[in-house]
């Protein structure tokens, strides 16, 4: 489209100035031996399909590109700030995809958020975050998956609720990140269903939670790790906490909470408790330590992103999954992300886990994953 504009311009320059130079030499070859009003209209008139032609050239050849760019320079942000986030990045990607539904959910995972205050006011992005994955084994066939997340904002997220989403469903899983309009949760997978709800109970009473935050008069505080009692929230308001509950989603359709009272368990916690007699009025920072019962033969666990984030490292100690009689294990390290610096695709011993630094943004859906085997050696 801009080729074809571009030289479009350039014909027109080029034939007003063939234009103008037939006009001069018409004015120089004829010289009528009376007076003429035509000769006298080519002589008055050559100099303009000249002169405009030239700067129409001039001005696509040399300026143009100059000058949209530092239009584009001067006023482009200042125009973007004050637009709504999800329409921009939404016509982008209709522009350069094409229009196609499924284009909100990749608005929703760069996003991380709605997207509908200007300077992304709503949106939940950490630019400073860390992982830790421990594990310790209980006997042969179990173990304890303990995970540290470290997040720091970009923006106060206007929040003073975590929400916490466990199950045991691929799909609801897969699912979830995209479909949670709450700003600050947390998703649990837990493989194996016949340990679901013993592993959901554990973590109800396992998490932890420390905050960086804002009262109701702006000051900015921080509150030490504590527990706060889960709510779990009834089936019958699933609704309010995943869109998938009351709408169509894709090729999922609208899914019923009935048919998954089995694999899906939602807590709230109220995170004005650990605020010290303080209203939580924004969120700064967010420090998260849980603990899932695991079954060890699944061979793998892993962490996703739930919101957009610039991750530093994550970290691994395996080394407390062996326990007695049960046979030695070897680990590997399978990120999934736009980058990072993975140092050996090889089975490793879990002393040998060295820690995994990414140093890129993860959208939700990327990740990494650690996996084990029995050792061959």
């Amino acid at each position: 489209m801009i080729a074809r504009r571009h030289k479009q311009v350039l014909a027109v320059a080029i034939l007003l100035l063939a234009v103008a130079a037939a006009d001069l030499t018409a004015v120089l070859l004829w010289q009528p031996t009376s007076r003429s009003v035509l000769h006298d209209a080519l002589v008055v008139l050559w100099p303009l399909p000249a002169l405009t032609g030239f700067l129409l050239g001039v001005y696509e050849l040399f300026l143009h590109k100059r000058l949209v760019a530092e239009i584009g320079r001067i006023s482009g942000p200042s125009i973007v700030e004050h637009l709504l986030p999800s329409e921009v990045l939404r016509t982008f990607l209709s522009y350069v995809y094409g229009p196609n539904a499924a284009n909100d959910d990749v608005v929703a995972g760069v996003l991380g958020g709605d997207g509908m205050r200007p300077r992304g006011d709503d949106l939940t992005i950490s630019t400073g975050t860390t992982v830790k994955l421990e594990l310790q084994g209980i006997d042969t066939k179990t173990y304890h998956l303990m995970t540290t997340q470290r997040y720091q904002f970009r923006n106060s997220v206007p929040a003073d609720r975590f929400v916490i989403f466990a199950t045991s469903n691929a799909t609801l899983r897969d699912t979830i990140s995209a479909a949670c309009r709450y700003p600050l949760f947390e998703l649990y997978f837990i493989p194996d269903s016949s340990l679901f709800l013993d592993s959901v109970d554990d973590l109800r009473h396992s998490t932890q939670i420390a905050i960086d935050y804002l009262d109701h008069e702006g000051q900015r505080r921080s509150a030490e790790p504590s527990q706060i009692p889960p709510v779990e929230v009834r089936f019958d308001q699933w609704s309010n906490y995943l869109t998938f509950f009351r709408e169509s989603t894709g090729p999922l359709g609208k899914l019923s909470p009935l048919d998954h009272m089995s694999d899906l368990r939602i807590f709230e916690c109220d995170l004005n408790g650990i605020a010290d007699d303080h209203v939580v009025r924004a969120i700064r920072g967010l420090t998260v330590w849980s603990r899932t019962l695991q079954r060890t033969n699944d061979g793998f666990c892993y962490w996703q992103s739930p919101y957009p984030s610039f991750v530093d490292t994550i970290s691994f100690d395996a080394t407390g999954l062996a326990v007695d009689q049960s046979p030695r294990h070897e680990f590997r390290v399978m990120p999934f992300t736009f980058r990072s610096a993975t140092a050996s695709a090889q089975w490793l011993e879990a002393s040998e886990l060295d820690d995994l630094d990414v140093r890129s943004w993860l959208l939700p859906g990327h990740g990494v994953a650690l996996l084990w085997r029995e050792a061959t050696g």
